[in-house]
């Protein structure tokens, strides 16, 4: 579960709950629409001026070459506002606010052999210009490389945006600013992005909790068959305790005592290997890097309740064998022996 938690950290990432995101697109005739009647730097500024704007990040897509392969890569270009990948940097300075600077993800850094602070070359329509890789983000693809809109000016003059990113103030109304996109340019196409949880959290947070609860039930179970079997085991000397006066009661808190410590101790020696396996999980996740504050999941009230969780399903396996125990007569036992 300390898992789930880091991812869903994870997925939260670069999301500002509780504000309104605006995904602006522009037509192309490639795609069937209409092309906006406003130029690149019109629209932004539209876009800064209707009611509820507060940051506004403009986005380019180019494929270029890379030094030392034949295949292209794709790289985002950003102007304006930082965008939400900004706030995703895990390692290195900074994201990138020059000429010269790109950010990659861990699967990029892998596969092209290349560690923050190294530096290559992208070549584009015969113009080339040598880049530094100054931050690694937290998830990217293998493929593309996020840069400044100063590079893509090195490399491509004309360069424009293929869409644009709105991040609404706190009370803005986000299907007003819609409709005044739409009513300023036929051209521009936006959407509201939804803030619900990824597929790919959903799914870990799903797997993690129905693995939990399994789990718990085998442990439960080989507790009560533990139980189970002492209890037969030692039913002579039971019906002696019981032929001295001890009552059903004091025989079930007897049985649940003596496996409720095993519980704690299950639990203390679990956790230090919980967190050791956590750690080995998040540290080879390959395709995500996570920063040291999601790797920081473990909190003493959360140690607390994972030594008493032990406990409480050592209680829950023995309780059932324990009241058996209880309700067995002495002449049974004799006319068993």
């Amino acid at each position: 579960m300390r898992s789930s938690s880091s991812m869903v950290a994870a997925g939260k990432a670069g999301k500002h709950s509780g504000v309104a995101l605006v995904d602006v697109r522009v037509g192309t005739p490639a795609q069937g629409r209409d092309v906006p009647k406003l130029d690149d730097s019109q629209i932004e500024a539209r876009l800064r001026s209707l009611p509820g704007a507060d940051r506004v990040t403009a986005r380019a897509l180019t494929k270029v070459h890379l030094a030392g392969t034949t295949n292209t890569v794709l790289v985002n270009f950003y102007r304006g506002d930082a965008p939400a990948e900004a706030e995703q940097i895990v390692e290195g300075q900074h994201w990138p606010s020059g000429p010269g600077e790109v950010a990659v993800g861990p699967s990029f850094l892998k596969q092209h052999g290349l560690a923050v602070g190294d530096r290559t070359t992208m070549y584009l329509n015969g113009r080339q210009t040598d880049v530094t890789v100054v931050g690694e983000v937290m998830l990217g693809n293998a493929q593309a490389m996020d840069s400044d809109w100063q590079t893509a000016t090195e490399l491509a003059p004309n360069t424009s945006a293929v869409d644009y990113t709105v991040q609404l103030g706190p009370h803005a109304d986000a299907q007003a600013y819609v409709r005044g996109i739409e009513e300023a340019d036929p051209g521009l196409h936006p959407s509201l992005r939804s803030d619900s949880p990824d597929a790919a959290t959903t799914t870990v947070v799903g797997f993690s909790s129905v693995f939990t609860l399994l789990l718990t039930i085998v442990a439960a179970l080989g507790v009560f068959n533990t139980v189970l079997l002492n209890t037969r085991e030692r039913r002579r000397d039971l019906a002696m305790l019981k032929s001295i006066g001890m009552t059903p009661r004091q025989v079930v808190v007897m049985t649940v005592t003596s496996v409720a410590g095993l519980g704690a101790v299950g639990g203390l020696i679990g956790i230090p290997l919980g967190a050791v396996a956590h750690r080995l999980l998040v540290d080879h996740a390959g395709v995500l890097t996570f920063p040291e504050s999601m790797k920081d999941v473990w909190h003493a009230p959360q140690l607390a309740a994972l030594t008493l969780a032990g406990v409480a399903i050592a209680v829950l396996g023995a309780l059932i064998p324990a009241r058996s125990a209880a309700r067995l007569t002495i002449a049974e036992v004799l006319h068993n022996e």
